[in-house]
């Protein structure tokens, strides 16, 4: 059963992020709070934990996993970016964005689009979300707690622990968080390609 962890959603306890990335760093995987609803995270190249997330959602490999990034010193190891779409990215990060771009060697391949070599990369805004990653020192591995057949993520710790407690490690709840998923934009190729309409507003890419 998921060990269940609160946070301050403005001033989270170190301690608690500290326990919360000690399972990631053991494998585990974990249910987190984002600017734009809940998401299922485990750590960089855990083969077991992407397999999880792929088994509670029901994905392909053609689904685009997210690498949830602290800051863009961070993001640009994993994806490459030129200086206008940097520019693009920068005025809409940190947020409720998701951005397909072209991985690099850093990003494990089973993570990609199998043809396109693509990877989704974010910079959320959410206080908790960025304390995960700092402590971390690395991007979190995730996709979007949205499960088979339903039309609106998941928002409450509570709920994900009745719901998935059997399937995950942890679950970290900071209250209240979004309840839309990210807008994602395809940049990788020389227009930008709006693939989801989510909490982001879409308008600077259209």
């Amino acid at each position: 059963m998921a060990r269940y962890f609160e946070a301050h959603p403005d001033n989270p306890q170190a301690r608690t992020i500290r326990q919360v990335v000690d399972l990631v760093r053991d494998g585990g995987l974990i249910a987190y709070p984002t600017d734009s609803c809940f998401a299922l995270g485990c750590q960089l190249g855990n083969r077991a934990g992407l397999d999880r997330i792929r088994k509670i959602r029901h994905l392909d490999e053609r689904h685009h996993f997210t690498l949830v990034c602290h800051d863009f010193a961070q993001l640009g190891q994993f994806v490459h970016i030129s200086n206008s779409v940097f520019r693009m990215v920068k005025a809409c990060t940190p947020g409720s964005y998701t951005f397909i771009l072209p991985a690099t060697p850093q990003v494990p391949r089973r993570m990609m689009h199998p043809r396109k070599r693509t990877v989704g990369v974010r910079i959320p805004r959410h206080t908790v979300t960025q304390a995960l990653v700092a402590q971390l020192g690395e991007p979190l591995m995730s996709s979007t707690l949205l499960l088979p057949g339903e039309d609106e993520p998941m928002t409450r710790g509570g709920d994900i622990r009745e719901r998935l407690g059997h399937a995950l490690d942890a679950i970290l709840d900071a209250g209240e968080c979004g309840t839309e998923p990210t807008t994602v934009v395809d940049l990788s190729q020389s227009e930008p390609v709006i693939l989801r309409r989510g909490a982001g507003d879409p308008a600077p890419f259209e």
